[in-house]
């Protein structure tokens, strides 16, 4: 099985600013619940962990794997979306024609603006490249790998992975510290 998980809490979450690709580490809450989802996951095998290397992710792979003998692997390819300009702002959806917006209410219509950081082409680009060069052959071998990354990031991967339209970009409700399975193993 091929999973992937978002990380925990940071305090950006908590004060609803877009992080991004700035470097946020976990807050204590976010610690508590990757501890949380090691105790819930245990039982769960995994080969191979593949991070981002951003702190927040790397730490809550490091957490929840703590104590096994599962290697992580931090791939840049699994960073957040960058946003340029507009990460650390707050409460986007509070500010009336903010661009970034239409990424969140129509993903479909979404077209960066200059100072935005990443299109939705890019992203798409970049976790598609990982998960042909990466997660394909790690999934006909019948491995079990988790993947530790970000919101859009993991959105993206789930809509590729099932084919969706980007219009259902947002569909999959990416929940922190909560383990979703992106495939199942080629030959099951």
């Amino acid at each position: 099985m091929i999973y992937i998980l978002r990380h925990g809490k940071t305090e950006w979450n908590k004060l609803k600013k877009l992080q991004g690709r700035t470097d946020i580490p976990l807050c204590d809450e976010g610690r508590i619940m990757a501890a949380e989802a090691a105790e819930k996951y245990a039982c769960v095998h995994f080969d191979v962990c593949y991070s981002s290397p951003l702190s927040r992710a790397r730490e809550t792979a490091e957490i929840i794997l703590k104590g096994r003998d599962v290697p992580i692997i931090f791939d840049d390819r699994l960073q957040e979306m960058g946003f340029g300009v507009y990460e650390g702002i707050v409460r986007s959806f509070d500010k009336p024609g903010c661009p970034i917006n239409v990424l969140f209410e129509h993903p479909e219509d979404y077209i960066a603006p200059p100072d935005a950081g990443e299109s939705l082409d890019e992203l798409y680009a970049r976790t598609g490249s990982f998960l042909e060069e990466v997660i394909k052959p790690l999934r006909e071998a019948g491995k079990d790998v988790l993947i530790v990354a970000h919101g859009a990031l993991n959105s993206c991967m789930l809509t590729q992975a099932k084919g969706l339209p980007r219009k259902d970009f947002w569909s999959h409700g990416i929940v922190q510290c909560t383990l979703m399975p992106l495939f199942g193993n080629a030959k099951d």
